[in-house]
C-alpha cells in the first residue's frame, strides 16, 4: 500500500473559483470550476469504524452544472482519524437513473489505487489536528474523462480491513445536503465489471460521508 504525502488545501464554493496554489501538475493557470454542487454544507460524520466497508456516492448527471471539462477531480474530506487506508477506488458510469455499469474508471491517489492517507502529517493536512471545524481535503489524481449529463456516476471507495480505519470521520452527513448522495455496504464493492448491476441505494436522500467536491482539476 502506497503512502500519500501530497495534498491540495482547498476552500470551495458553489461558484467558479480561480486557484493558483497547490497544483498537482505544472501548466498554465486555468479557472477551477465546480462541476456539481458537491456536499452543500460541510459537517462531520463523527468517528466510526470504516474497516471493511465501501461507500457509494451518486453523482447524478442532472446535477452537473454545464461546465465544459475533459478532466474530473474528486476531493475527499476528513474531520478525524490518524490514517485512512484505501483498498481501491473506482468511478462507475451508468445510464441516467439506471443501475447497469457501462464503464469503470480507476481512481488513483499519488498514482496508487490503494493509498494510505496520513491525516496527522502537516504535508497532507497542514493545520493540525483536523476536526469538524478544521477539515482536511485531499484531492485525488485527476481523472482524464468528462462527466456527461446523459449518465449518472457512482464514486466507490473501499476502506481496507485494518485498525487504522476503525476511527476515521468524514465531512459529510450535513443537514443541508447538496447534489450528492451516498451509502455504505460491507466488503469491497469496487470490483463490479461492465454490464454488472450496482447494489440498491436504500438511503437515496442521505448525504455522502467522504466525497466533498467534484471539480475540473
Amino acid at each position: 500500500m502506497k503512502t500519500f504525502y501530497n495534498v491540495a488545501t482547498l476552500i470551495l464554493m458553489v461558484t467558479v473559483l480561480a486557484v493558483s496554489a497547490f497544483a498537482q501538475e505544472p501548466g498554465p493557470e486555468t479557472a477551477l470550476v465546480n462541476l456539481t454542487e458537491g456536499q452543500g454544507a460541510i459537517a462531520s460524520t463523527g468517528a466510526q469504524a470504516w474497516d471493511g466497508l465501501s461507500e457509494f456516492v451518486l453523482i447524478p448527471g442532472a446535477s452537473l452544472m454545464g461546465a465544459s471539462s475533459t478532466t474530473t477531480a474528486l476531493y475527499l474530506g476528513f474531520t478525524g482519524g490518524s490514517e485512512a487506508d484505501i483498498g481501491n477506488m473506482v468511478l462507475y458510469s451508468t445510464p441516467r437513473n439506471g443501475s447497469t455499469v457501462v464503464k469503470v474508471t480507476k481512481v488513483l491517489l499519488g498514482g496508487s489505487s490503494s493509498p494510505s492517507i496520513n491525516l496527522t502529517s502537516t504535508s497532507v493536512c497542514p493545520i493540525q489536528p483536523i476536526s469538524a471545524t478544521n477539515p482536511c481535503f485531499v484531492r485525488l489524481d485527476t481523472v482524464k474523462a468528462a462527466l456527461s449529463p446523459l449518465d449518472d456516476y457512482y464514486f466507490t471507495v473501499y476502506f481496507t480491513l485494518d485498525t487504522n480505519n476503525e476511527k476515521i470521520s468524514g465531512v459529510g452527513q450535513s443537514i443541508a445536503p447538496g447534489a450528492l448522495s451516498g451509502w455504505m455496504l460491507y466488503g469491497d464493492q469496487t470490483r463490479i465489471g461492465v454490464k454488472g448491476a450496482l447494489p440498491t441505494n436504500e438511503n437515496s436522500d442521505q448525504p455522502p460521508y467522504f466525497l466533498a467536491y467534484i471539480t475540473n482539476q
